[in-house]
């Protein structure tokens, strides 16, 4: 059977719970987030190379005792009691579930699109975000925009970026939505700590925490509310992204720490497993469902 985005439900029958954002699973009572300045956050590396781990949480404390010599934390992170902050991504796709599938699939030149905010307040900029694979290549572009202007995006209608830099990859946004009639599919939340160098062959090393899902169809992009459900993956995600060639110091650490590369999407595992708590009928392959 195949599944469709009509299938999903926001289903609060005894399966859904509310699952309030918390800032470590060991620091219940840390101090409150920071609010991270947007162009501290617009850091990314727009080029990159990107492999991905799951791992324990004891071999994340090992592997950030042995990265330390080489890298920093970012610098929201430096500005944050516990060195991590939230993040929450709302990932658009077709009604078929077109970009999920070929993720599944492997595909190698695929895409995603999501919206993406650090922030509950208002006044604070979302992001739109294209990720683009060709082949090995992680191409990731993103523009600025105003939270009144989530709405009138997805409804089609024209809106202008905060930054005049940003047009083009607004209106790229908007094509490639357009293209596959693409609307809200789910909302994704975890808590990041992030590391990062300074060198011209650049390197950012996050590990990523708490991870959470909300099958929604609606523009909501807060971080906290009703019906997130906290994923079954054990473990942390480690995500090594580089720019250029690939550290020695990066295979060391791979080496010597075992581990093992694997294929990590949050957007298609997240719905894989709401599928399995029956919060979906099928949208995927059945093959993809296990």
């Amino acid at each position: 059977m195949v599944m469709t985005k009509n299938s999903l439900k926001n289903s609060n029958e005894n399966k859904t719970e509310n699952t309030p954002l918390k800032n470590s699973t060991k620091r219940k009572n840390a101090p409150r987030q920071q609010k991270i300045n947007p162009s501290m956050v617009d850091n990314t590396l727009k080029c990159r190379h990107e492999m991905k781990y799951v791992i324990t949480e004891s071999k994340t404390a090992a592997i950030t005792k042995f990265i330390q010599p080489y890298v920093h934390y970012d610098r929201y992170c430096k500005l944050q009691p516990n060195h991590i902050y939230p993040i929450v991504s709302l990932y658009l796709d077709s009604a078929n579930l077109k970009l999920c599938r070929e993720s599944l699939e492997g595909h190698k030149n695929r895409f995603k699109l999501r919206i993406r905010s650090y922030s509950d307040d208002h006044d604070y900029p979302r992001f739109l975000e294209i990720k683009r694979r060709i082949n090995t290549i992680i191409l990731k572009s993103r523009a600025k925009i105003r939270h009144v202007d989530i709405d009138r995006l997805l409804s089609g209608r024209n809106i202008n970026p905060q930054n005049k830099t940003d047009e083009d990859i607004l209106r790229q946004f908007q094509l490639y939505m357009h293209s596959i009639n693409a609307g809200p599919v789910v909302r994704i939340r975890y808590m990041r700590q992030a590391y990062e160098n300074d060198s011209e062959n650049r390197v950012r090393i996050t590990f990523d925490t708490d991870l959470c899902y909300n099958i929604q169809n609606s523009n909501d992009l807060s971080l906290n509310g009703r019906n997130w459900q906290r994923h079954s993956l054990k473990g942390v995600i480690l995500e090594i992204k580089f720019t250029g060639r690939y550290p020695a110091w990066i295979n060391r650490m791979v080496e010597c720490f075992d581990l093992r590369r694997r294929s990590m999407s949050k957007y298609a595992t997240s719905l894989q497993n709401a599928h399995a708590l029956g919060f979906t009928a099928p949208v995927i392959p059945m093959q993809y469902l296990t």
